[in-house]
């Protein structure tokens, strides 16, 4: 029997459930992209520190933690306090109240580029607002991004000749191609250009090389095109000031998301307050007026406040990335020996690279390789990898990568990276992913 019957047969409640999602939602019984897994994902229930259990009674190590915003874990007692506090009070006034100026005075204190701070009810929504702020300060039209890097499904955000999206004022360029970029922003066509923190998909599956991000703030500074960094995956997981802070940048807005919130629902535009004060009203100029029902809801804020309170000081970053580089070094240690053309890289959220194994990962964890096809190799096998850690109790991101926070410990890495050689080794018996080197 393969893993994968054996999987089917382990999880009877899960595929009961999957096959009445697929009469409800259209996207093959999901609710979002990345939980479709084939031939199904497992229903969970409930989750606690860097643990989750599903509907059938299996318990899994947790790498997915809130597509990054759990970065304290699932049920951190500080912000499950705040919220119980909260709701206790109102979850949604339908009016201004103190703990949204606790909460900006809080992110303003952690990010030095932040002079003015607004508040959403998701990271895409802060792209989009930075966007229409960008086109009125500017008076351009034109929206300058990156391959491969993501900032929202909205038409301006998303992948153009994606079906259904209409955003014939983007254009998307290659990363890293200096000539290009400069080529592009000499046109002074570009409103704004866009940039996720860390590098294209999930904090830099393909990372950004340090001086051409820089690059990017200078050259747009001197074409007059808004630069807007989305940290809504890397801000604060990288440190209190977010990756910007991390590299040294100074954009003139940047957006975050999920761990400024701890987890609940919110997005965040900050920037200068010039560039910002298009939101302003004003007697004698078009303004930019800004709705939401969600916007800066007491609960949220709540949430917000008790997790940037912890994450200030920079302890809990720390703590991540040093349990991110244990992971790298055990596990490509762990592959190496197996003779398996597999990688890690990355700082807290740790990426898969699928070979051919051409490189040494630098200092930092990441490949030296600029080739994005390399980097970007092996999604079929990486899904069908995703299945088969779910087989062996590691729950991750469709086995693309592992989300760390501060509840995983060094036992739970050193289970995780022999999951990740069992499951390996398992796909490869089963010809899911290849063949066994010889000698395994």
């Amino acid at each position: 029997m393969s893993i994968i019957d054996e999987f089917v047969k382990s999880h009877p409640q899960s595929k009961q459930l999957h096959e009445k999602a697929l009469n409800h939602f259209a996207a093959n019984g999901a609710t979002h992209r990345s939980r479709m897994w084939n031939p199904f994902g497992p229903y969970m229930t409930h989750a606690l520190g860097c643990r989750i259990w599903d509907v059938d009674g299996r318990e899994y190590i947790e790498y997915r933690n809130g597509h990054g915003a759990l970065i304290l874990g699932h049920g951190h007692p500080a912000v499950i306090k705040a919220i119980q506090d909260q709701v206790l009070k109102g979850t949604l006034y339908s009016a201004s109240h103190e703990l949204e100026i606790e909460w900006a005075e809080l992110i303003k204190s952690m990010v030095p580029t932040a002079e003015r701070v607004e508040f959403f009810a998701c990271g895409q929504e802060a792209n989009m607002m930075g966007i229409r702020i960008a086109r009125a300060f500017t008076g351009r039209t034109k929206v300058l991004r990156f391959e491969e890097n993501f900032h929202g499904w909205a038409d301006e955000l998303i992948a153009p000749g994606t079906p259904g999206v209409v955003n014939t004022e983007v254009k998307v360029i290659p990363m890293h191609d200096f000539e290009v970029l400069e080529e592009e922003l000499a046109t002074e066509q570009y409103a704004i250009v866009l940039t996720e923190g860390g590098g294209a998909r999930m904090a830099g599956q393909v990372p950004w090389e340090p001086d051409f991000i820089r690059d990017v703030g200078s050259m747009a500074k001197k074409y007059g095109t808004i630069w807007l960094l989305d940290e809504v995956v890397t801000g604060f997981r990288d440190g209190p000031a977010g990756w910007g802070g991390l590299m040294g940048l100074k954009p003139d807005l940047t957006s975050f998301g999920k761990i400024v919130a701890g987890g609940m629902p919110a997005g965040v535009l900050t920037g200068q307050a010039d560039i910002m004060g298009m939101l302003t009203p004003k007697a004698d100029k078009p303004w930019i007026p800004h709705s939401g029902t969600w916007n800066a809801m007491p609960i949220v804020c709540a949430a917000g406040i008790a997790a940037c309170k912890l994450l200030k000081d920079g302890s809990v970053q720390k703590q991540v990335n040093e349990m991110g580089a244990y992971m790298r070094q055990t596990g490509n240690k762990a592959l190496q020996e197996c003779g398996y053309n597999w990688r890690l890289y990355g700082r807290s959220i740790i990426h898969i690279y699928f070979g051919p194994v051409d490189f040494e990962a630098d200092d930092a964890g990441n490949p030296p390789t600029k080739d994005i096809k390399k980097m970007l190799a092996g999604s079929e096998e990486k899904h069908k990898l995703g299945v088969y850690l779910l087989h062996h109790n590691v729950h991750t991101h469709q086995g693309r990568l592992f989300i760390l926070s501060i509840a995983h410990t060094k036992e739970d890495i050193d289970k995780t990276v022999n999951a990740l050689v069992k499951a390996i080794g398992d796909a490869m018996i089963d010809g899911a992913i290849g063949t066994l080197p010889a000698g395994c």
